[in-house]
C-alpha cells in the first residue's frame, strides 16, 4: 500500500524441525502507516518474535510479501538486508546491546558509521540525540558507569540517530524497575509526538496501553488489531 510504512501481505514464516516443518506465522496482513505508534502483543509461541525478526529484517518471511518503506525486502539477500536496516530501521532491545568499551557518544554514533558519515557530523548528531534522552551531560561515560534506565536512553538515541523511517523496540522496559520504565515509556510517547513511526514488542498490558494501537497475535495470525485510547506524552 503507497503510504505504509510497512505493508505485510501474507507473510508465512515455517521452520525445518527435523522431519517436519513448523508452521510459526500462518498469514499476516498488516499495515503500519507513518507517524502511527502501535503496539505487538501475543503470548509465548503466538509468532510474536518471529514476526519482530520479520520487522526487523533479520530473518526473511518463508511466503508473502513484506515492503518497508517503498522497498520490497522479501527477497532480498543479505547484504541488502542490512543496508536497509542500519538506512531505515532503529532498533531498541530488552538488553540494551550497547557496545561495553565505548563511550555514550560513542555508542550513538555507530549507525552513523556504516552510513558514511564524517566524524565531526557523526559526533555533532549523536551529541544532540543524546541531549533528547536527557543525557547530554552523560556523554563520556560508558556502559558501566550508566544505569539501566541511562543505557537504554542511549540505545533510543542511537535507534534515532540515522532518522530512520521506523523505531522498532523489542521488550524496552523488560530489565527497568516500574518508575525507569514509566520514565523510558514516556520518551517514546514524545518521539511519537515528534513524527516518529514507533513499533513496539512487548508481553505486558500496561505497557503496551502507551501505544495508540494493539496488534494481538495467537498461533501464527492476528487475533485483534484495535485503536486505543490517546494518551498524552510527557515532556523529555
Amino acid at each position: 500500500m503507497k503510504d505504509a510504512v510497512i505493508h505485510l501481505e501474507n507473510i508465512l514464516k515455517s521452520y525445518h524441525m527435523g522431519n517436519n516443518d513448523l508452521q510459526v506465522l500462518k498469514g499476516v496482513s498488516l499495515n503500519i502507516f507513518k507517524n502511527e505508534y502501535v503496539a505487538l502483543m501475543g503470548p509465548s509461541g503466538s509468532g510474536k518474535s518471529t514476526l519482530m525478526n520479520i520487522l526487523g529484517c533479520l530473518d526473511t518471511p518463508s511466503g508473502g510479501k513484506y515492503v518497508l518503506s517503498g522497498h520490497d525486502v522479501s527477497t532480498m539477500e543479505d547484504n541488502e538486508l542490512a543496508r536497509i536496516r542500519n538506512q531505515e530501521i532503529g532498533f531498541v532491545f530488552q538488553q540494551f546491546n550497547l557496545m561495553p568499551r565505548l563511550t555514550a557518544l560513542e555508542n550513538v554514533a555507530v549507525p552513523l558509521i556504516y552510513a558514511g558519515v564524517s566524524k565531526k557530523e557523526r559526533e555533532d548528531k549523536a551529541r544532540a540525540m543524546l541531549e533528547k534522552v536527557g543525557l547530554g551531560e552523560r556523554y563520556k561515560h560508558r556502559p558501566n558507569e550508566l544505569s539501566g534506565g541511562q543505557c537504554q536512553r542511549v540505545a533510543i538515541a542511537r535507534a534515532l540517530v540515522n532518522d530512520p523511517s521506523l523505531i522498532l523496540a523489542d521488550e524496552p522496559t523488560g530489565n527497568l524497575d516500574s518508575k525507569t520504565s514509566v520514565e523510558i515509556m514516556d520518551i517514546f510517547g514524545n518521539i511519537h509526538a515528534s513524527g516518529n513511526t514507533v513499533v513496539l514488542v512487548t508481553h505486558e498490558e500496561d505497557i503496551a496501553e502507551h501505544a495508540r494501537r494493539i496488534v494481538r497475535l495467537r498461533d501464527g495470525v492476528i487475533e485483534s488489531d484495535k485503536l486505543n485510547e490517546i494518551k498524552s506524552a510527557v515532556s523529555i
